[in-house]
């Protein structure tokens, strides 16, 4: 939101240190994880920072989904069935889906969906290696391969590529092609309960779960294929990758919230659990391959293979309670709350070149002779990594609105918090297992945020409003080593807590005795100590603070009826995002300087476009038979970007890019059908790259891209 991003598309599937600018919710509960949101009453857009109400996160605004309330009153139910081809697919999307409401007794029900979503895959692996029969993926909690001190060698890895000759130490690669691979099996559902225990007090009790399998990434690949001994093009839906990449994921909310009207006010009370979890497979052979490294550091082997298994789980428990004013009193609106957040995440990543040492075996008779004095472990494992953090958050906040007439009226709010975190990481090359290091510390940091506003009604139609608001997000840590072989420098253990200060003026109004509605809003952001995601010497992902950054821009909208069945939205949002100051970030332990500079004063921010636009026009047609046929056109196009800071191996220029969609609807009391077409001209959006300079190919070998 308003050009406040710092996350780039080279990032990939990598779990990023810095939490989200944006804050998301479901009701009154804070959102952690990406869930399938189905029967929803209302979603809430709050642009810019919402500090004082949402706390740390919310930097650059905050997103509700109300979700719909189980209704007491009557039985009711839908089920749909999508079924969908997408290009590039020979398979079909089958999406279903069933909600019901059922009430129990006079002040009880129950409301439940559940669906699932079955997407065939898009996109071709078109390289990936021929492997043992019996090839598995090794567990991240153990190493594919030990050493046995009597004398014997445990066998390496099973996830071993074959040969094309049968020789262990000569034998180069064979490849098959998966096609679709990027399959999508998604299964969620939720399920509440209400209870009217009287009039004033109301018990909302939720459950809400999902699990993901995914085939593999739904990306593709640029360039040359070297694979086969010629220059060849991959094609529109290939991937290069040499490992099918599938990831898994399980997420689950638990939620209670109490409302209870006690006249003056009502106070309501939050409590919420959740639980996240998942892993993934990535191929990180052309990050190996662009660094030389399977050259420089692993020999030359004829079967380059490298493997990143990662994992990831958050578990906490949120309690909020806001008491809001019922009724105006001495020209007065009040809330006021609390607000307390435990949570523990666990990151790891194991990554292997299975077959490796199998094959220095084969290569070099006496390597064993030679590496086991050195102080090798006979191990495929070649980095291990397991971070376990925790973060707890206090705060006390409120919002007073004073009303001067009926037509002017003041806001003002505040938060205090108090925040610990605490880091706890083991990093570790397993075939060198006295190269490790354990990067623990703890933080703590309290602070106020403060916001105002002013609104005044020009007329029944016409409001005018000024904002300041501040935002604020928590600082954390980078957790690289600070020993061994892969060292960094001290300074890029951790990372502080960021804020902006958000100046905002617009006005809303209606048009035309109603028939129009608009918002135009304009805005300037000052971004002290940004967080900016890069990298480090070694290429650990990483976050460094910047100086300073700025965003500025207007934004519009503007919908209505052109006519009694004609119906529009028009949308524009213009943001300059760039730093304000030079970036540096520490340097290699080699280098004379301690800094180097990333990014000069004006330089863009990473994947944020200076224009987007969205428009839709729907138009309704009455049947003879009351039957509806509605029919709708949507667009959305946004300017070019870039996909990182500075002019690294990670930078890369994104293009411009429109999507459209057009969809026909016929329905009627208890039932509707629609045909659609998403992305109606087979657009390539693109909103991320990894540049082959960051991760790619070695030409003088022939290696993959």
């Amino acid at each position: 939101m308003r050009g406040v991003n710092v996350d780039g598309g080279s990032n990939g599937d990598v779990a990023l240190s810095a939490v989200p600018t944006v804050a998301s919710y479901i009701n009154d509960t804070p959102m952690f994880a990406n869930f399938i949101l189905k029967d929803v009453e209302m979603v809430e857009v709050l642009r810019g920072p919402q500090g004082t109400l949402y706390g740390s996160g919310s930097l650059a605004g905050t997103v509700k989904y109300r979700m719909n309330r189980p209704d007491v009153d009557e039985f009711s139910g839908s089920a749909s069935v999508n079924l969908g081809q997408a290009e590039g697919s020979d398979g079909f999307n089958l999406n279903t889906d069933v909600m019901l409401n059922l009430p129990i007794l006079d002040n009880f029900a129950i409301r439940a969906n559940v669906g699932k979503i079955d997407n065939d895959g898009i996109v071709d692996y078109t390289n990936v290696y021929n492997l043992n029969d019996n090839s598995r993926a090794p567990m991240a909690s153990s190493p594919s391969a030990s050493f046995d001190p009597t004398g014997g060698f445990i066998p390496s890895s099973d996830y071993n590529a074959l040969t094309s000759n049968g020789d262990l130490a000569t034998g180069g690669n064979t490849f098959r092609s998966v096609k679709d691979a990027d399959t999508v099996d998604i299964t969620y559902g939720r399920i509440s309960a209400l209870f009217e225990a009287t009039d004033d007090l109301k018990l909302l009790l939720a459950y809400q779960f999902q699990n993901d399998e995914i085939g593999g990434r739904r990306q593709v690949t640029r360039g040359t294929n070297w694979t086969e001994g010629s220059e060849q093009s991959y094609g529109d839906y290939e991937n290069g990758a040499v490992l099918l990449e599938p990831s898994d994921r399980d997420v689950s909310l638990t939620t209670l919230e109490v409302e209870w009207n006690l006249g003056f006010a009502t106070l309501t009370s939050s409590s919420s659990k959740y639980s996240h979890e998942g892993n993934s497979i990535s191929d990180n052979t052309g990050f190996y391959a662009q660094n030389d490294w399977f050259g420089d550091l692993y020999y030359g082997s004829p079967r380059p293979l490298a493997m990143a298994d990662r994992g990831y789980k958050e578990d906490a428990f949120v309690q909020e309670l806001r008491l809001v004013s019922n009724k105006r009193k001495a020209n007065i609106d009040w809330v006021v709350g609390a607000y307390y957040m435990d949570q523990d995440t666990l990151s790891t990543q194991d990554s292997y070149m299975p077959g490796y040492q199998e094959w220095a075996f084969a290569a070099y008779p006496s390597w064993w002779d030679t590496m086991g004095d050195f102080g090798m472990v006979y191990t495929d494992n070649d980095f291990h990594y397991v971070r376990n953090q925790n973060f707890k958050d206090t705060a006390i906040f409120g919002e007073l609105t004073y009303h001067f007439s009926d037509k002017l009226r003041t806001t003002v709010g505040a938060r205090y918090f108090d925040n610990t975190f605490t880091n706890n990481t083991v990093l570790s090359l397993p075939i060198w297992p006295f190269l490790s290091d354990e990067p623990n510390f703890d933080t703590d940091e309290s602070d106020t945020l403060f916001k105002g506003n002013i609104s005044y009604d020009l007329s029944d139609d016409t409001m005018l409003y000024a904002t300041y608001a501040e935002g604020y997000r928590r600082g954390g840590a980078n957790a690289v080593p600070l020993s061994g072989s892969l060292q960094e420098r001290p300074e890029w253990q951790q990372y502080t807590s960021d804020s902006v200060n958000n100046y905002e003026f617009g006005v809303k109004g209606y048009l035309d005795g109603g028939a129009h509605s608009y918002t135009v809003s304009a805005f300037l952001i000052d971004w002290q100590d940004p967080q900016l995601n890069t990298a480090t010497s070694w290429g650990f992902f990483a976050v460094a603070n910047g100086q300073s950054a700025q965003t500025s821009g207007i934004e519009l909208e503007l919908q209505g009826y052109l006519t009694d069945d004609l119906h529009y939205v028009v949308g524009y949002a213009y943001a300059k995002a760039e730093l304000t100051d030079d970036f540096y970030a520490p340097s290699g332990i080699s280098a004379t300087d301690p800094t180097y500079l990333v990014a000069s004063d004006g330089t863009r921010l990473p994947s944020t476009p200076e224009s987007t636009i969205s428009v839709s026009l729907d138009y309704t047609h009455t049947l003879d038979n009351d039957m509806y046929w509605i029919s709708q056109i949507n667009g959305y196009f946004q300017s070019d970007t870039v996909n990182a800071l500075g002019e690294g191996k990670y930078q890369a220029d994104i293009d411009a890019f429109s999507i459209w969609g057009v969809s026909t609807r016929i329905s009627a009391d208890d039932w509707d059908v629609t045909l659609y077409v998403k992305n109606l001209f087979n657009e390539d959006g693109v909103t991320g790259i990894i540049p082959e300079s960051a991760m790619g190919t070695d030409p003088n070998r022939k290696l993959f891209r």
